[in-house]
C-alpha cells in the first residue's frame, strides 16, 4: 500500500513537471500555441506542439488512473466493512492526492474544454489524511452511529450547495454566457461531491475523538 501510494504521488509529480516544461517551451520557442485560445477549426499540427500534446495527454491518463484508484478504493472499502470488525488500514500520504485537483484550474485555457473542471472532484482525496488517522479502529456501536452520522452530515451539506445552485444558475445566463453559466454548475458540482467525500472522513474523525472528551466533562 505504502509502495502504491509512494508511486502514485511521483507519478504525479513527474506529469506536473513535464507539463511546466512543455508549457514554458511553448510560451518560448512556439508562440504559446495550445495555451493561449485558439480556434480549432483552423489548428494546423506542428512538430514544435508534441511537448504540450504529450503533456496534456499523459496528464489526462492520469487523472483517469486517479479516478480508477478512487473506485477501487471505495469498492474494496465497502467489502472490509462488510467482512471486518476494524476499519481498513490507509497512509495517511494519499490524501497527497487530492492535489490532482488544482489540473482543473489550468486546462481550460489551452483549448476552452469544460471537462478539466471534473478534476476539482479529486479534492476529495484530501479526505484520505483523516481516514489514515483511523486505521484499524474497532468498528463499534459508537464508530458505526458516527459514520452515519457524517455520511448523512456530509450528504445534507453537498446536495444543499448543489440545490442553491440549481435555484441560482437556473435563472438565467450568468454574466450573459451560457458557457459561463454551464462551467459555474460544473465547478460547483464537482466541488460539491469532493466535499461530501472530505467531509465524510473528516467529520467521521471528529466525532470519533470529540465524543470522548465531551462526556468527560459531564
Amino acid at each position: 500500500m505504502k509502495n502504491n501510494t509512494k508511486h502514485t504521488i511521483i507519478l504525479g509529480v513527474i506529469c506536473t513537471l513535464l507539463a511546466a516544461a512543455a508549457s514554458w517551451y511553448t510560451i518560448t520557442f512556439n508562440d504559446s500555441r495550445l495555451i493561449v485560445p485558439m480556434d480549432l477549426s483552423e489548428y494546423v499540427f506542428r512538430v514544435q506542439d508534441l511537448p504540450m500534446i504529450i503533456s496534456g495527454i499523459l496528464i489526462t491518463l492520469y487523472v483517469l488512473y486517479l479516478f480508477v484508484l478512487l473506485v477501487k478504493a471505495i469498492d474494496t472499502k465497502k467489502k472490509i466493512e462488510k467482512t471486518s470488525q476494524f476499519a481498513r488500514a490507509v497512509s495517511p500520504k494519499l490524501g497527497f492526492l487530492g492535489f490532482a485537483g488544482f489540473l482543473g484550474f489550468w486546462t481550460y485555457s489551452i483549448d476552452k474544454t469544460i471537462f478539466p473542471f471534473i478534476f476539482f472532484m479529486f479534492f476529495g482525496y484530501f479526505g484520505f489524511f483523516y481516514e489514515g488517522k483511523m486505521s484499524h479502529t474497532f468498528m463499534d456501536e459508537r464508530y458505526k452511529e458516527n459514520k452515519l452520522k457524517a455520511h448523512t452530515t456530509a450528504n445534507k451539506i453537498a446536495l444543499a450547495i448543489i440545490f442553491l445552485a440549481l435555484l441560482i444558475l437556473g435563472q438565467g445566463k450568468l454574466m450573459e454566457n451560457l458557457e459561463y453559466t454551464l462551467i459555474a454548475f460544473i465547478i460547483v458540482t464537482a466541488l460539491s461531491i469532493a466535499l461530501e467525500v472530505f467531509l465524510s472522513e473528516y467529520l467521521l474523525y471528529r466525532y470519533d475523538h470529540d465524543e470522548p472528551f465531551e462526556k468527560s466533562e459531564e
